[in-house]
Parts: C-alpha cells; structure tokens; sequence
C-alpha cells in the first residue's frame, strides 16, 4: 500500500509490462484524452457537448441545454447514475477505475510516462530519489515537475472550459488579465491541485480519498468478476530454481512478486480482493509474461469471480442484477421521455385570482390571466400570445416581450371573447405561444363569462 506501519509515506515505483490488457488501455485512454481535450470545443447545433456552469445555473449536456427549472430532470439523471454504478459495481467491481476513471488515465497514461521517459524505468527511478542531489537530478527533477506542472495547466484550462464556456475561456487567454482576475485564479488553483494530485498524491486518491473503493466493499459478492488470483491453481507457491525436478513444483505460481512490483497501488493481488486494487489488469499481463516463459497457461491471475475460482462456475447474470438492470432500463426510459418531450419554452398560465369577468366596450366579455414563460434554450427569444380561435382578442396588460436565454418573464393580459360567443358559465380557450411565426405550444384555459342565451 502507499503507507508504512509507521505511518510514513511509502512512494509506489511499480514496473511497466506492457500486455493486451496494457495496449487496450492505453488505446482507450488515447481515445479518453482526445474527447476530454476536444469536448469544450465541440457543437452539437451550436451548443457545447457538455457545459456544466453551476454559476449561471446553466447546464449543457449532448447538446441539450438545461436551466434550473429542470433540475427535476437532473434529480432523475444522478438516480439512472448512482444505480448504473451499483450494478456496473456488482458485476465487475472497480474496473472503472482502472480503464476510465480520469484520475488513473492521468496518472497512469501521462503522468508515469512522463517519469519513466525522464527518470527511467522503477529501478531507475528509486535509485535516483535514495542518491544524493546531483546535476543530473536537479535536472531531472526539474523537467519533470515542469512537464507535470505544463500537463495540469493544460487540464486546469480545459477542466474550466467546461464550467465557463470554450467562449468565455477564449476571452480570459486573449484579453488583458485586467479583466478576468476571478478566471485567471480558478485556473492557477486548479492547475496547482492538478499538478500536486499527479506529483505528491498520486496513488492516495484511489487508495484513502476516493470513497468508491469503500464502496464496493460493500456491494461486490462471490458472483462479481474482478482482477483475482487463481489461488487453487496457484497454491502452493514454490520458487524456481535452476535444475528443479519439475514433479517439486505444486504450484503454479512461481513467488517471482512481479504481480507486487508492477501493482500502481503496492498490494499483492495474492492475498485476495482488496478496496485498493483498482482493476488495472497490469498484474495480469504480468503474471501472463510470467506464464508464458514457463510453459504454463495463461491466467493465474484474471477476471475472476470467487464461485468461478472455488466453486467452478461460469460468469453468470444473477437475480440481482437482474433485477437493478430492470430498474435502470426503467429509469432510463422514463429520463428519455422527458428528455424527449421537453420543450424550449414553456408556458403555464393562469385565471386572475377572486375575480369573475368584465364587460367591455365592443360587445365583448374579458378575463384577466397571469403567465409565465420560461425561455430553456440558449438564444434569446421575442415572444406572443394568441387565441387559436381569430374572433377572440388578447390585451396586454404586461406584455412577454423579449425573453434572454434561460431566462423567465411574467405577462398580465386579457381574454377577450364576443358575448355572443359565450354559451356557457366556463369557456376553454386554447392560447398558443409563438416566436418567429412558429407556434411554441399550445394550451387550454378556462373562461368565465354570462351565458348568451
């Protein structure tokens, strides 16, 4: 682990074996790095791919944007988030971390290439920390910390491009500093978290800060595919020598600790699951070099669930998940359709409060109504209101005008029907929202009125 019994920091130089599982990786995190650096710039009908401005209250996911009136939306978003994670959890435990998780793919895709391409592989680099303070290290050392500091900087620009805007971050690099004190400091903070995450922290964020590793503690069982040593075929363990008769050997783990000293985290995948093991199949490729130098087979160490190694079971979907991918499919589909069925503006209007009718000049009987409007998309928006029905009149008493972007305004008009149009107590009027000629929506009111007989 990355302490000590003493409570002293112990630093993780884990050896790089490059197998499969390490080339799919590094693909994927290629892959990772050019969406997470392109993302702020990208436009899906003009809008970003993601915007999350938590200043401004507006939100922008896949293209759609959303305002505070949908939080809602958001509530059930995080509900479909927070059960993918139990179930994803239950089914393969932490590989999140090791294949997506932004903090792995930084530190152990950036980060550490940069330390190796510097300072040399692990052994390398451990001798160059125990030695004295040479020309040689001072010059490394500096490199590299400028690199990492170079490589947050880069992140802090693109992290806050996500919370403000590619715009707006435009605005704060080529407009004098003068104006943009409040920009120019979230990137130093940020760009100073990264860079101390990436060269002092580094392991502990998966290891003691992140809650997930506690968390799937708690929600992995024996059915759960996770990174596993096949302790029945391995055990009992027996190092090999040279000129070793072949019937010596028990077991097929030869007790090399490869799987130690290429581990991120510093565990021995050996002793069983542990919350610090972050799914990184480094171990694997590993053992699997190992393997393949003895003429062993491939995999004593893998995606293995416990009835899988002990019981001789295959991968299996259980009841239980089952039941969570229920829920998600269920979940989901109710977040499509609202998603779906949202509008960009929306309307509710309603009747004036303690008031019945009034008599107008022209033969006409009117109703006073309160709106609102809510303006969800990204322009601004002029709207009016109308009746569908052309011989009833709309009077302004507070017009909508113009309405900004995620914005809402509060309208006062009358209805105003003929009388001898009138031929009940309540009336349904249909009013239609419209902006640039084109109708928004369409609802249904109640009016009041003396029956025309």
């Amino acid at each position: 682990m990355a302490g000590s019994g003493s409570g002293e920091r112990k630093w993780q130089y884990p050896l790089i074996r490059k197998g499969k599982y390490y080339k799919w990786r590094s693909w994927l995190s290629y892959v990772y790095l050019i969406f997470f650096f392109a993302g702020p710039f990208l436009r899906i009908n003009g809008q970003p791919l993601l915007l999350l401005d938590f200043v401004n209250k507006h939100f922008v996911i896949a293209g759609q944007a959303f305002w505070p009136q949908d939080i809602f939306l958001f509530m059930l978003a995080s509900l479909v988030f927070i059960v993918c994670i139990v179930l994803f959890t239950l089914a393969f435990g932490r590989m999140f971390c090791g294949w997506i998780c932004p903090q792995t793919i930084f530190m152990e895709m950036v980060s550490r290439k940069i330390e190796i391409w510097i300072e040399g592989d692990a052994n390398k680099r451990k001798k160059l920390d125990a030695g004295p303070w040479t020309r040689e290290k001072l010059f490394k050392k500096w490199a590299k910390h400028k690199l990492f500091f170079m490589v947050s900087f880069l992140i802090a620009n693109t992290f806050l491009a996500y919370l403000i805007g590619s715009e707006n971050l435009i605005k704060i690099i080529t407009e004098p500093l003068s104006r943009h004190w409040i920009g120019l400091a979230g990137i130093l903070v940020f760009t100073t978290i990264f860079y101390l995450v990436y060269s002092q922290v580094r392991e502990l964020v998966c290891t003691v800060i992140c809650p997930y590793g506690r968390l799937q503690s708690v929600l992995i069982d024996e059915h759960t595919l996770v990174v596993a040593y096949n302790d029945v075929r391995g055990e009992p363990r027996s190092r090999l020598l040279r000129n070793m008769d072949p019937s010596d050997i028990k077991g097929d783990c030869v007790d090399c600790n490869l799987c130690v000293a290429v581990c991120p985290t510093g565990i021995d995948i050996r002793n069983g699951t542990q919350i610090e093991c972050v799914n990184c199949t480094i171990c694997i490729d590993a053992c699997d070099h190992v393997m393949d130098k003895i003429n062993k087979p491939r995999n004593l160490i893998g995606y293995f669930s416990e009835n899988m190694i002990h019981a001789g079971e295959k991968p299996s979907f259980t009841r239980r998940m089952k039941a969570y991918a229920v829920v998600i499919i269920i979940l989901i589909g109710v977040l499509s359709y609202f998603i779906f069925s949202r509008k960009d503006m929306d309307m509710t209007v309603m009747r004036g409060a303690g008031m019945l009718y009034q008599e107008q000049k022209g033969g006409y009987i009117s109703n006073v109504y309160n709106a609102e409007i809510i303006n969800k998309t990204s322009k601004t928006r002029s709207v009016i209101i109308r009746a569908e029905d052309p011989a009833i009149k709309v009077k302004y008493i507070q017009a909508p005008g113009i309405i900004n972007k995620g914005d809402e305004t509060k309208t006062v008009f009358f209805i105003m029907i003929p009388a001898t149009k009138i031929h009940a107590f309540k009336t349904d009027v249909r009013l239609q929202l419209i902006s640039g000629n084109k109708i928004i929506q369409t609802i249904t009111t109640s009016f009041v009125g003396p029956i025309n007989d």
